[in-house]
C-alpha cells in the first residue's frame, strides 16, 4: 500500500501548486508508481443506424416499449376474462372489506378474536342484505296486481298524450306501431330461448361466486393484514417497505371511497324514494334500492337509475308525474353533485371528472357492468399509491400520516396545500412550463408569423442586411427571454 499513499500524497502536492499558481494539474499518471497501460484506439465500423436520425431511433425505441405493454395488458386482461368467475368474487370481497373492515377493527379493539369479529360482521352483513332484498321481493308481489292494472291505464294516458299534445300522431301511426313492435317481438324468440339458457348459466355463475364472495370476505376480515405482509415479502427487499406503505395509504383511500359512496347512496336513495311515495308511484321501494346500488357507479349510475324511476312514473302515473319526478331526480342529482361529493367524500377521491368518465367507459368496455363499478375505485387506489411511490420513493411515512394526491374537507386547509404544491411545481427546473411563458397574452397572434426555428421574419418586418434576425442593434425589437418557471411571466 505505500504506492497508494505515495499517489495520494503526489496528488495533495499537485493541487496545492494548482491552486497557488492557477494552473489546472495534469492528469497524467506517473510510471514510477503505476506502470502506465497502453490503451488500443479501435475504429467503429458504420452501420445501418447511422443514416437514421437520433429523434426517428428514440421513437421507434418507444414504440416497440409500448407495443410491448399493450401485448402485455391484453393477455393480462384475456386471462382475467378466463379467471371471471373466481377474479369478480375477489373483487367484491375486496370491496365489501373494505365497507366491513372498520367494524371488524372495532370488535377487535374491544378484544373479540378475530375469527369471531369477522363472522360478526359477516353474518351481520348477510342479515341486513338478505332482510332487504326479503322486503323488496314482498312488495313486488304485494304491488304487482295494482302495478298491471296501473300501467294499463298509465299506457292509455300517453297514447292519448301522443296523439292530442304537441307531437299530433295519428291513431294509425301508433297501431303501426304497435304491430311492428309485436312482429320484432316474435321473430327474437329463439334468441329469447337462447338467452333463457345463458340465464340459467349465469345464475350458476353468480351462486357459485356468491360463495367465493362469503369465504374470501371472511378471510379478508380475518387476515387480511397478514395477507399483504405475505405478498410483500415476495418482492425484492429494497422494494417491501415502498409497496407495502403504498398498499396502506391504497387501502386507507378505498376505504374512505367506499364508505363515502355508501353514504352517498344512501342519500341518493332516500330522496327519490321519498319523491317516489309522495308521487304514489308504484314499486318505489324497489326503485329507490335500484338507485341505491346505481349510485356505486359515479356520475353515471344514478342518473341511469333516476331515468328507470322517470319512466316507470311514466307508465304507471302519466306525463305530469314522471316530469315531477324528473325534477325530484334532477335535485338530487344537484345536492349529490355539489354538496354530498365535496362534503362527505372529503380525502376520499381526488380525481378530475374527466378521469372518472374516462374510468368508467373503460370499465364498461373492458368489463361490463363489473368494470364500470371497479374502474373508479381502482384508479382511485393507483393514483394513491403511484403519488406515493414518486414522492416517497424509499418508503418513508407522508408528513401528516395521510395518502397523498386527495383534497382536504377544510377549504383553507385546501388552499395551503394547493398554494404549496405550485410552489414546488415552479421551482422545480424540469417542470413543464406554463402558457405565460410561450405566449403573451397581451400581444394579439399575428396571421402571417413565420413558424418556430424559421430564418424567414413576420410579414410587415423588413429582414436587415445580410439575412440577420432584428436584433437591438438593427433596429428591431430585441426579444423578452422568458425563464422556464414562469418567474417572468407578465403581470
Amino acid at each position: 500500500m505505500d504506492w497508494l499513499i505515495e499517489a495520494r500524497r503526489r496528488a495533495r502536492e499537485r493541487v496545492e501548486l494548482a491552486r497557488r499558481g492557477g494552473v489546472v494539474p495534469p492528469f497524467v499518471a506517473d510510471e514510477d508508481i503505476m506502470p502506465a497501460t497502453p490503451v488500443i484506439a479501435v475504429e467503429r465500423t458504420s452501420t445501418v443506424d447511422d443514416g437514421i436520425p437520433h429523434g426517428v431511433r428514440v421513437a421507434a425505441a418507444w414504440a416497440w416499449r409500448v407495443v410491448l405493454f399493450i401485448v402485455t395488458a391484453y393477455l393480462v386482461l384475456r386471462v382475467i376474462a378466463l379467471l371471471r368467475v373466481v377474479v369478480i368474487p375477489v373483487v367484491v370481497a375486496v370491496l365489501l372489506a373494505a365497507l366491513f373492515e372498520p367494524a371488524a377493527a372495532a370488535l377487535r379493539r374491544r378484544g373479540v378474536r378475530r375469527s369471531l369479529a369477522a363472522g360478526i360482521v359477516l353474518v351481520g352483513g348477510l342479515l341486513v342484505v338478505g332482510g332487504g332484498l326479503g322486503l323488496i321481493v314482498r312488495t313486488v308481489l304485494v304491488q304487482f296486481s295494482d302495478l298491471s292494472t296501473q300501467v294499463s291505464g298509465g299506457l292509455a294516458e300517453v297514447r292519448t298524450w301522443l296523439v292530442q299534445g304537441p307531437f299530433h300522431l295519428s291513431q294509425e301511426q301508433l297501431d303501426a306501431a304497435v304491430a311492428q313492435l309485436r312482429e320484432q317481438v316474435s321473430k327474437q324468440q329463439g334468441a329469447l330461448a337462447s338467452g333463457a339458457l345463458s340465464t340459467a348459466a349465469t345464475l350458476t355463475e353468480i351462486l357459485a361466486g356468491f360463495f367465493v364472495v362469503l369465504f374470501t370476505l371472511f378471510f379478508f376480515l380475518r387476515d387480511g393484514n397478514q395477507i399483504w405482509q405475505f405478498l410483500c415479502r415476495l418482492l425484492p427487499r429494497p422494494a417491501r417497505v415502498p409497496v407495502a406503505r403504498s398498499g396502506h395509504y391504497s387501502w386507507h383511500t378505498l376505504v374512505s371511497y367506499v364508505r363515502a359512496t355508501v353514504l352517498v347512496a344512501f342519500v341518493d336513495a332516500l330522496g327519490i324514494g321519498i319523491g317516489l311515495v309522495v308521487m304514489r308511484v308504484p314499486l318505489a321501494l324497489p326503485l329507490a334500492a335500484l338507485v341505491f346500488l346505481g349510485a356505486f357507479v359515479p356520475v353515471v349510475g344514478a342518473t341511469v337509475s333516476g331515468g328507470v324511476a322517470v319512466i316507470v312514473a311514466l307508465v304507471s302515473r302519466g306525463p305530469v308525474a314522471a316530469l315531477i319526478v324528473l325534477a325530484i331526480v334532477i335535485v338530487v342529482q344537484q345536492l349529490e353533485g355539489h354538496v354530498l361529493q365535496p362534503l362527505i367524500m372529503g380525502r376520499a377521491v381526488a380525481l378530475h371528472p374527466l378521469a372518472v368518465i374516462l374510468a368508467i367507459t373503460t370499465g364498461v368496455v373492458t368489463a361490463g357492468v363489473v368494470g364500470g363499478l371497479v374502474a373508479v375505485p381502482l384508479l382511485a387506489v393507483a393514483n394513491t399509491a403511484v403519488r406515493y411511490l414518486v414522492a416517497h420513493p424509499s418508503g418513508e411515512p407522508t408528513p401528516d400520516r395521510t395518502p397523498p394526491g386527495t383534497t382536504p374537507t377544510d377549504p383553507n386547509q385546501a388552499a395551503v396545500e394547493e398554494a404549496v404544491d405550485e410552489a414546488v411545481e415552479r421551482a422545480d427546473p424540469d417542470a413543464p412550463p406554463p402558457l405565460e411563458t410561450s405566449l403573451d397574452p397581451t400581444v394579439p397572434p399575428t396571421v402571417n408569423a413565420p413558424p418556430p426555428g424559421s430564418d424567414v421574419p413576420p410579414s410587415g418586418d423588413a429582414a436587415p442586411a445580410g439575412g440577420a434576425a432584428p436584433s437591438a442593434r438593427s433596429g428591431g425589437p430585441e426579444p423578452r427571454p422568458l425563464h422556464p418557471t414562469g418567474a417572468d411571466r407578465p403581470t
